[in-house]
């Protein structure tokens, strides 16, 4: 199996493309909400493009397809949504995306709350997750419910620890500060905001982080440690570990 690399093309003000390949010319892009910068990309460093993968239906992730497809030969690939047209197939839970140009191939994870149909791939050590897991944080729930969040959280917190999580905003510094007020002694949490702190001061960007590291920063992964549970009982004192206290956070962290 060949060696992944994975690049993150910047779109909008806070928007990560990823750009998969594995050593030859051909390449994937993972959720291109803008063609532009792909494109750059792509004529930068020779590429040619094969595979778009897409994790959900909004704009910002599906926006430039339409433009990259019809100057590019390339497969589209995402979930059963019919609001995401021109896919050559779709995908749901178990089943396998197979890249043959790249010789990767990537499991499908349904993973719904952000969206109805929100997918994530995981495959070669990496999990691209879309909107559903930020670092230190996760999506809003624009279309599901504290308890089917709770359901993806899970899923995704039993990847292995080294997992590599490529999310597709630079949200990091401002969930650092809500994981903050809600696990104030948590010293993994201020020594990641620490970091955080200092790679966007100088430009850098804070991704990928991994599973391991999520499971002791992430609020959203950690809604059944007392002292996320405790925080939001101050907030719901009927809150209990698992949704409900997600639930509660997650419409605490939705009016920070």
């Amino acid at each position: 199996m060949p060696e992944i690399t994975v690049t993150a093309i910047p779109a909008f003000t806070d928007n990560y493309i990823w750009l998969v390949s594995s050593g030859g010319k051909q390449c994937a892009v993972v959720d291109p909400g803008d063609a532009a910068p792909v494109e750059a990309m792509l004529r930068r460093h020779g590429l040619e493009l094969s595979y778009i993968l897409l994790t959900h239906h909004h704009p910002d992730h599906t926006g430039g397809v339409a433009t990259l497809a019809a100057a590019h030969d390339a497969k589209i690939y995402g979930p059963h949504d019919p609001r995401i047209a021109g896919q050559d197939q779709s995908f749901a839970e178990g089943e396998t995306v197979r890249l043959p140009l790249l010789e990767l191939e990537f499991s499908v994870l349904e993973v719904p709350g952000h969206t109805s149909s929100h997918i994530a791939f995981f495959g070669h050590g990496c999990l691209f997750c879309g909107d559903t897991l930020f670092s230190v944080g996760c999506g809003r729930l624009f279309e599901g419910t504290p308890e089917q969040m709770q359901a993806s959280m899970d899923k995704l917190a039993s990847l292995p620890a080294d997992t590599q999580v490529f999310c597709a905003h630079e949200y990091t510094l401002s969930n650092c500060d809500f994981a903050l007020t809600v696990e104030p002694d948590n010293k993994r949490l201020i020594r990641r905001a620490s970091e955080v702190e200092a790679a966007r001061a100088t430009g850098r960007i804070t991704l990928p982080s991994t599973i391991g590291e999520e499971l002791e920063v992430n609020p959203f992964f950690r809604s059944r440690q007392p002292s996320v549970v405790a925080a939001a009982q101050r907030r719901q004192p009927d809150a209990e570990p698992g949704a409900s206290v997600f639930g509660v956070i997650r419409a605490w962290k939705d009016s920070f």
